[in-house]
């Protein structure tokens, strides 16, 4: 007689993914954001207060801002960008270390921690910026003109460009701690160079040049693209970032699909 008893089948692995990746949504929004008080809140309060200050001391010295007539819409849009990429670089980076306990179980894998924190983050920042834009718009005369095409742009660059350097610099800060302290320092006068408070157009020669190879210059210049009808940041190469983003993405990917059992026993 013919054994009749049914094999136990695995759940193939796109469905298990499908149910892990909000899972893991949940728990990074309950550990990350319900833990302090105002919890979202302060995801807002922080552009809103860098934007003010910036506004406040540069409105000191200055008539009017580089472009348009507000300067807190002028630093906007500069800032929303720079805060978009840091925080989700910075989230991602320690996607394994944060999920290092789940990854021992075989239906929790290091792209499902990769892809919960991204998505998370990412759609966090896209209501940030939209929160902080949209009040501004509302609230102070900035005669912008919005180009949603423009936007929508920045914000794609910026999704894979983050992503990209996020997921390069999980593999990096976990196989190498010390690349963690490198990357920090090396961050630190990004917030100068990437055309927060000033115009690309204004750098002179030759280190106009030089700074035209950080990509969250062209991200800026899109972004205002967006809003300043009459700046068509014509240095913008979205296909430079887009290619940066996704040659470190996949780098990224490789390495850790590569020895992500050590980073994770380790």
């Amino acid at each position: 007689m013919s054994d009749t008893t049914p094999i136990p089948r695995t759940r193939p692995r796109r469905l298990a993914g499908v149910r892990t990746i909000p899972a893991l949504i949940l728990r990074e929004m309950a550990t990350t954001y319900g833990r302090s008080p105002g919890g979202y809140l302060w995801a807002v309060l922080e552009p809103v207060a860098g934007i003010a200050l910036l506004s406040l001391v540069f409105s000191v010295g200055f008539q009017a801002p580089a472009l348009g007539i507000s300067f807190p819409m002028f630093y906007a849009t500069g800032m929303i960008p720079f805060i978009f990429f840091t925080d989700v670089t910075g989230k991602l980076a320690q996607a394994i270390n944060f999920s290092r306990a789940l990854l021992a179980y075989p239906c929790v894998t290091f792209l499902d921690a990769i892809l919960a924190r991204f998505l998370l983050n990412a759609a966090t920042q896209v209501m940030v910026g939209y929160i902080v834009l949209a009040g501004l718009l509302f609230s102070f005369e900035t005669r912008a003109v919005l180009n949603p095409h423009a936007i929508m742009a920045a914000y794609a660059m910026l999704a894979v460009l983050s992503f990209g350097v996020g997921t390069i610099n999980c593999f990096l800060m976990t196989r190498f701690p010390v690349w963690q302290r490198v990357w920090s320092v090396a961050m630190r006068p990004m917030f100068i160079v990437s055309c927060i408070f000033f115009l690309f157009e204004t750098i002179p020669q030759p280190y106009r040049d030089y700074l035209w190879f950080n990509p969250l210059v062209h991200v800026t210049g899109i972004m205002r693209r967006g809003f300043y009808p009459s700046y068509d940041a014509a240095y913008a190469s979205p296909a430079y970032v887009i290619g940066l983003g996704l040659g470190l993405g996949v780098a990224g990917l490789l390495f850790l699909r590569r020895y992500h059992r050590t980073l994770i026993d380790g």
